[in-house]
């Protein structure tokens, strides 16, 4: 059994979560079922100095954060109970997991590089998951682009003219912000739809940010299937159906978790991606897929693992566990 650790959660206010359906939850139960004590954090309380000098010792830049010590059960209505918080380094954690929502914006990846210097295996450092650096590297929408060959036809631009193009050539697109989350601001945009010169005003009036147009694919509404890997192997699947009153899948807009089997098409795509995955850190992966097509790398707080297990039997909080133990065993 491996040695009890000291684990960091950086999450949303854990008051909030549906413990049916989080997985961040999930991890977190799993954890403290292998002996290890939690905290919880919110992003904002995070700072960075320059820690502790010690004489003789180099300065060393430190990363605090409001600590509170936490003990989880399964239980609604009294699932979390607190301890008094502190400000502590998250260099005296073992663990960190990154786990609050996006969307992946400045304070986001702000973030990101402040726990890029606590990260790592080492004296004085804290395992973060996902690795930190390719976590900021790898935004979900853009990261899927590296393999073009999984895609469905796909276009990322601020130019409205390319947008215009691309809809009169593939004549039904998806049209999704390239940092969004949970399906927010999806649109599907069909050939005689006369809402696209509006949409695109509205998004570049209130944004600099580029869009991600894809071809829709009708296999969608057989699902928008969830892979799950753990350091770049798949270890199951869900499949997210859409409600019938919304063209997406996403169950945070009504689409409805089912039962699915992995298909060779899947393997394919995983054998793809799970090299890139495994030596960047990337532990806790979740990619989805319609019909044959790869959309998106989901690597900030990746979900889906307590339908995973409802469907299949499949502890992939377990899995994450077992891969985090072993790269703290090696230090």
């Amino acid at each position: 059994m491996a040695s009890p650790r000291l684990v960091a959660v950086q999450m949303d206010p854990l008051e909030h979560v549906n413990i049916d359906g989080d997985s961040t939850f999930a991890l977190m139960l799993e954890a403290q079922a292998r002996g290890h004590s939690l905290f919880v954090y919110e992003v904002s309380s995070l700072a960075l100095d320059e820690g502790t000098v010690e004489a003789g010792q180099p300065m060393r830049t430190d990363v605090t954060a409001l600590l509170r010590p936490v003990t989880v059960r399964r239980e609604k209505g009294r699932h979390a109970t607190f301890g008094e918080a502190s400000r502590q380094s998250l260099r005296g954690m073992d663990v960190v997991l990154m786990r609050q929502d996006p969307p992946f914006d400045m304070a986001y990846i702000t973030a990101t590089h402040m726990l890029d210097h606590i990260h790592g295996t080492g004296p004085d450092q804290a395992l973060v998951v996902n690795d930190p650096r390719w976590v900021r590297d790898s935004p979900e929408k853009l990261l899927v682009t590296h393999f073009p060959q999984l895609m469905p036809p796909t276009l990322v631009t601020w130019d409205v003219e390319q947008i215009r193009a691309f809809r009169a050539k593939w004549k039904d697109i998806i049209v999704k912000p390239l940092f969004g989350n949970g399906g927010s601001g999806v649109f599907r945009i069909k050939a005689d739809d006369q809402n696209l010169n509006a949409l695109l005003e509205m998004h570049f009036a209130r944004s600099r940010e580029p869009l991600m147009i894809q071809r829709y694919e009708p296999a969608v509404t057989a699902g928008d299937k969830r892979v799950i890997l753990v350091d770049g192997e798949p270890i199951g699947a869900i499949n997210r159906v859409p409600s019938g009153e919304d063209h997406r899948s996403n169950m945070h807009v009504g689409g409805v978790a089912c039962k699915v089997e992995l298909t060779a098409r899947d393997r394919e795509i995983c054998e793809a991606i799970g090299p890139f995955l495994k030596e960047h850190g990337l532990i806790f992966v979740g990619i989805d897929v319609i019909g044959q097509y790869l959309t998106e790398i989901n690597v900030t707080s990746p979900t889906g693992l307590q339908e995973l297990e409802r469907f299949d039997g499949i502890n992939g909080a377990a899995s994450i566990w077992d891969c985090i133990e072993r790269k703290l065993s090696v230090q």
